[in-house]
């Protein structure tokens, strides 16, 4: 019995969504098997200047060869833009700092803690252009005529950087920029 066009129209899409679907579970659940990092801080906020505090355990369920373990304070400019009733994100990483932890070496099964700092930014990463008076009433200006919104986004991100599948956990914080 032939396969009518409509039947096809709807199959090939499911199967098409139902492997990426498999993909994206065997993806996580590998990764749950390897194992896995959790982030501890003693506060979400920070002022320019202050140094993020923090431990984190590493759980590991398989012997892992890691080429290296670091952590790192992530910021990202998000561009949101709304055109009628639709909107669109946009991220520029425009700083990063890492520290490391451990180089290369094979981690054991088992659980470990770390501690780690990071430096906070003692300055806005935009650049003194933009923050002048006049590069202020620009970019304002440029916003309002565009329907654009910008916003800085933090992250500490602490990473088993691996062979085979990374370990990785993000925890997103708020740093407090003076003017």
């Amino acid at each position: 019995m032939p396969v009518s066009e409509d039947t096809l129209k709807f199959a090939v899409p499911a199967i098409i969504i139902a492997l990426a679907l498999i993909i994206v579970i065997g993806y996580y659940v590998l990764r749950y098997m390897r194992g896995s990092i959790k982030i501890k801080l003693a506060k979400n906020s920070f002022r320019q200047g202050e140094q993020i505090t923090g431990s984190f355990d590493l759980i590991t369920r398989k012997e892992i060869i890691g080429n290296r373990l670091y952590a790192a304070l992530i910021g990202q400019e998000v561009w949101r833009e709304r055109r009628g009733d639709s909107s669109t994100k946009r991220y520029t990483e425009v700083y990063r700092d890492e520290v490391t932890i451990e180089e290369a070496k094979t981690f054991s099964v088992g659980q470990a803690t770390y501690d780690f700092q990071l430096p906070t930014p003692s300055s806005s990463p935009e650049s003194d252009m933009l923050e002048s008076g006049l590069g202020k009433t620009i970019k304002t200006g440029m916003k309002l005529l565009s329907g654009t919104k910008t916003y800085m986004q933090w992250t500490v991100e602490v990473r088993l950087d691996a062979q085979g599948l990374d370990l990785v956990a993000k925890r997103k914080i708020r740093i407090i920029m003076s003017d």
